[in-house]
């Protein structure tokens, strides 16, 4: 299987909102619930052309073997004082899970981050996804703290950790 890893566009549209409404359905880590996602194609286009004006962001696209299984939305600060940090989301299906494609959407990111003054990523993961939470470990990020009943999950309650990671 042949995994390539690219910058969105809007061409990528309707594959993008496939993947988002798959990995709505199969992850319960994943901000949200199946049909809960109100997003039709053309505010999809809108958002990766948002995403390509934009200096503080990208949008990142794992292919294999011809479609999505995976991705990650980068979107920066747009004012002086917060321009240097961006917060991260990333999907990948199942599936496609433990081959590598994480790690290597996190490499892109090191690389466009750098190159885009971009000197600290955040993010948040629940306390409990501890495959998630390995991945960003290994990928550098650190916890900053834990946001207490950040979530509703099936009725539960879920907290989060705060992650960052700084780049030199």
């Amino acid at each position: 299987m042949i995994i390539t890893l690219r910058k969105l566009v809007p061409e990528d549209a309707g594959d993008l909102l496939r993947l988002q409404h798959r990995l709505d359905l199969e992850s319960s880590f994943m901000l949200l619930e199946p049909e809960e996602r109100q997003t039709g194609l053309q505010q999809v286009v809108e958002m990766i052309e948002s995403f390509a004006k934009a200096e503080t962001s990208i949008l990142i696209g794992a292919e294999a073997d011809g479609s999505l299984a995976g991705f990650m939305s980068v979107r920066g600060g747009s004012v002086n004082r917060n321009r240097h940090t961006a917060y991260i989301v990333i999907g990948i299906l199942q599936q496609f899970q433990g081959m590598g494609i994480g790690s290597g959407l996190f490499r892109e990111l090191d690389t466009w981050a750098l190159g885009n003054g971009i000197s600290r990523l955040e993010l948040s993961v629940m306390t409990h996804n501890q495959r998630a939470l390995a991945l960003y470990t290994k990928s550098g990020f650190e916890i900053e703290g834990t946001k207490r009943k950040a979530l509703k999950v099936d009725g539960q309650w879920v907290d989060e950790y705060y992650m960052s990671k700084i780049l030199d």
